[in-house]
């Protein structure tokens, strides 16, 4: 860390700079560059057009020269008309004559027009063999104060030996390219100085998502974890796929953090049901013994009753802590021993132990919901765990019902699911206890006659816990029928698999 935060330190000063700063920079240095690529590449392009131009205008008026006599051209060049010879040279602001001898030396030489101030062009010597060596073509010279460049063309004479010599100044067209590149800087420059405004404005609002999304963070950075980044960009855009992947990230932790606080809560809450749970009989084990200690139990009738109270609580010490070791390894996903079996047998069971346990009570096997005969029920299940579960059901059917009410056990398929239904008449429960029903040491208030059974509490989540340890559910039907029933639904074996109506 301190390593990263060095290195940050020592970045240069480019990287401080905010998003929309470093977009915009890089946005007009990429102008820049192309409009100087561009301005080089239209300025050499133009100068070369130019260029050519003359040389086409130089040529013809070379090769005239060359059939003139020198005589003659000196003529026309000083006469009234001597500006005429220039004419159809438009980019050829000043010509430089010049006839040599086959030695190379200026026989005559005439600059038009003659009041041009500029210097004449600094030709190498042009012999006849230089002359003849160059086949006509046009090359470039300077002027001899070094500043102006000149296009010279050496032809032979036709008549007489020796060369003549014209070349033409290329000022107008230098002035026509530096004209053009001023023009180039200025639009350039405005068209910088204008895109660089509007896009400060393009980039700071097409970066006002990115800034939402900076205050949801900070808002979520706050506590407050319902906060969301609110729509504005388009879902296929960057920022758009951004904020509703922030959306669902948000959500998924509003969820977790949710999900902890409950969690906590309902440790909290466990906690404190299981403190209460066994401090009733540790402090009626107490009691009695310090009776005991105190000489309160003076006879022996008085002894071996209070031993029976200590063995009852100690009894009820040691099936709450069963309870809880067994939630314990559910909780941990043990998985139960699994073997063929059918809950037909179960429930068969059940009913002679009910009919044991409560004479009184009228007890009917069925199929589920109560339609037609039992039926086989095959699962691949852990049969004492699900006595157990079968069990509690039953007990608290007995236990929180008036005596003599009817009692339904159902058994049987439906589609590829087992079925097992234990069904009272009793009192019922009200259905916003359906699902707490199920939660560790929750009872139903007192007055409606009801509770979870097990003693502590526990009984009807340990039910749960052991049938969806074998992959099915416990449920609490309400709204099916007066009373109460509870369904375990497991997977039915395949082979044994059979369609029945509910």
């Amino acid at each position: 860390m301190r390593r990263t935060r060095l290195q940050s330190a020592g970045r240069p000063g480019w990287w401080r700079l905010s998003l929309r700063a470093r977009l915009l920079s890089i946005s007009m240095a990429l102008l820049l560059t192309g409009l100087t690529i561009s301005g080089a590449v239209v300025l050499t392009t133009l100068r070369g057009h130019l260029v050519d131009r003359v040389d086409t205008q130089l040529r013809p008026f070379a090769t005239l020269l060359s059939r003139l006599p020198p005589a003659v051209f000196a003529n026309r060049a000083g006469g009234a008309q001597s500006t005429g010879l220039g004419r159809g040279l438009d980019l050829i602001s000043a010509t430089y004559v010049a006839f040599l001898a086959p030695d190379g030396t200026v026989e005559q030489a005439v600059r038009l027009p003659r009041d041009v101030g500029t210097p004449e062009p600094a030709l190498p010597r042009l012999d006849a063999a230089a002359t003849a060596t160059r086949h006509g073509g046009v090359f470039e010279v300077s002027d001899r104060a070094g500043g102006d460049r000149w296009r010279v063309l050496a032809l032979p004479r036709e008549s007489g030996g020796g060369s003549v010599v014209v070349a033409a100044s290329l000022a107008e067209v230098d002035r026509i390219t530096e004209r053009t590149a001023l023009t180039l800087l200025a639009t350039g420059g405005s068209l910088v100085g204008l895109l660089t405004v509007a896009g400060w404005f393009a980039v700071r609002a097409g970066l006002r998502p990115l800034r939402r999304i900076e205050h949801t963070a900070a808002a979520i950075a706050g506590g407050d974890l319902t906060n969301r980044v609110p729509p504005g960009a388009g879902e296929r855009t960057e920022i758009g796929r951004l904020s509703a992947a922030l959306n669902g990230m948000l959500a998924q932790l509003e969820r977790a953090f949710a999900a902890r606080a409950e969690s906590e809560a309902r440790m909290r809450r466990f906690v404190a049901d299981v403190s209460h749970e066994l401090r009733t009989p540790l402090f009626g084990i107490r009691g009695f013994t310090e009776l005991y200690r105190m000489g309160g139990l003076p006879t022996r009738q008085d002894v071996d009753r209070t031993m029976a109270r200590i063995e009852s609580e100690s009894g009820r010490l040691a099936r709450l802590a069963e309870d809880l070791l067994l939630l314990a390894r559910l909780d941990e996903s043990a998985r139960p021993e699994l073997s063929p079996m059918d809950l037909r047998t179960l429930a068969v069971d059940a009913r002679h132990d009910l009919t044991a346990l409560a004479p009184e009570r009228p007890v009917i096997l069925t199929g589920p919901g109560g339609q037609g005969h039992p039926g086989d029920a095959p699962v691949a299940g852990d049969e004492a765990r699900l006595r157990q579960v079968v069990g509690n059901l039953v007990g608290n059917a007995v236990a929180h019902t008036p005596t003599g009410t009817p009692v339904r056990i159902g058994v049987g398929t439906i589609g590829d699911s087992a079925i097992l239904e234990v069904a009272d008449a009793g009192p019922g429960i009200a259905a916003e206890h359906a699902e707490r029903i199920f939660e560790r040491f929750f009872r139903v208030d007192a007055s409606r006659n009801r509770s979870t059974g097990g003693g502590a509490g526990l009984g009807l989540a340990i039910a749960r816990s052991l049938v969806a340890a074998h992959g099915g559910r416990l449920d609490l039907l309400t709204g099916t029928a007066p009373g109460t029933t509870f369904r375990i639904t497991l997977p039915a074996t395949p082979q044994f698999t059979r369609q029945q109506n509910p």
